[in-house]
């Protein structure tokens, strides 16, 4: 029974192959395992639990689904997270050396601190910005030669608004968008470079901040990274002890292995925490070893880490990634239940139609 359950439940690692990759979605494919699915047992089995999280990383499990499932909440934190980003620039003076197209797609890329559930998105036939759907920046500044009168070539000592950073962007409220002033309306960060500039260079430019989803472009993506991976699993077949407990701590990432003294004072391996194992298998390349470690990975066990741009926090991301899945899922209830009303109506009148 313990055999068919690790088929049925783990991925098995080897030395050049990966055993029992695709999972099984409906029940009776294993003899004598009860995997029939129901929304008690789910309910039972899932869990997520948070494992460290700051305002911009954020590590939790995900346990009791399927890839799908997880996959599916990957690509939901990528691409349907709408965010503020600019997407246009009228430039006014552009005399710096950096082309306006250039400039205007690194412009583009600049996280901005808003949240963008407060904003509708902008209509493609929509002319003028509006207080509802666009954010409006102002970038105005100009490189002068500061009077030094020593021989310094250092371009800090030399000029004066030599290099434009983020921070140089003002916000600009439109008109029924005073409320919006207690929110902090900026660039995530500060001291990001946008350009550099020689005397004379001069930016004037008005930017304009719209609704999106990374889909559209990647400049409207909530997320640096989200990613996911198996929770590792680590089995020693046999006890390890002195030099061989040694050279198998050393196979593994630090903190995997640890050594702990016996009543006869040798040293003996322990699996300690197998979390932080990376998959190196570097353990394989020892004959001495290789056939009494058993590496393996929990199926439906997924580590997450979602590391945010800044625009908001990463537990908020997974809470909004999750309700957008939930809304697809009612979505295409709703037209199954469309389907099934059509035919059943068809069934009743009589009629073609």
């Amino acid at each position: 029974m313990s055999h068919i359950k690790d088929i049925r439940q783990k991925v098995h690692l080897t030395e050049h192959t990966v055993f029992n990759v695709n999972s099984t979605n409906f029940p009776g494919t294993y003899t004598d395992f009860d995997d029939m699915w129901s929304q008690e047992r789910f309910e039972e089995r899932f869990q997520i639990d948070i494992i460290k999280m700051s305002d911009t990383d954020m590590e939790f499990d995900m346990v009791g689904v399927d890839a799908a499932i997880a996959n599916a909440v990957r690509r939901v934190l990528l691409a349907e997270i709408p965010t503020m980003a600019i997407e246009s620039v009228a430039i006014l003076n552009n005399t710096s050396i950096i082309q306006d197209e250039v400039l205007a797609h690194r412009l583009g890329l600049i996280p901005i601190k808003a949240d963008a559930r407060m904003f509708e998105y902008k209509q493609k036939d929509a002319e003028e910005p509006t207080s509802e759907d666009t954010l409006q920046f102002s970038l105005k500044i100009k490189c002068t030669r500061n009077n030094v009168s020593s021989d310094a070539t250092d371009p800090n000592v030399l000029y004066k608004n030599h290099k434009v950073y983020t921070k140089d962007m003002e916000w600009i409220p439109l008109p029924g968008q005073e409320h919006l002033k207690a929110k902090g309306i900026r660039p995530v960060h500060e001291d990001i470079l946008i350009t550099t500039m020689r005397p004379g260079h001069e930016l004037v430019m008005d930017l304009y901040c719209v609704k999106g989803i990374g889909k559209d472009h990647a400049k409207f993506s909530p997320v640096a990274t989200a990613s996911y991976r198996l929770l590792p699993e680590i089995r020693l077949l046999r006890e390890f002890y002195g030099e061989e407990a040694e050279l198998l701590q050393k196979s593994f990432s630090p903190g995997v292995i640890k050594l702990v003294e016996t009543s006869d004072g040798q040293k003996m391996a322990k699996v300690a925490n197998a979390r932080l194992d990376t998959c190196s298998r570097n353990v394989f390349r020892h004959d001495e070893l290789k056939d009494d470690v058993s590496l393996l990975r929990v199926r439906d066990h997924f580590i997450f880490s979602v590391e945010s741009t800044g625009i908001l926090p990463p537990d908020v991301l997974v809470s909004e990634a999750i309700k957008t899945l939930m809304g697809k899922c009612q979505k295409f209830l709703h037209e199954l239940d469309s389907v099934n009303f059509g035919k059943g109506k068809h069934k009743k009148g009589g009629k073609k139609t």
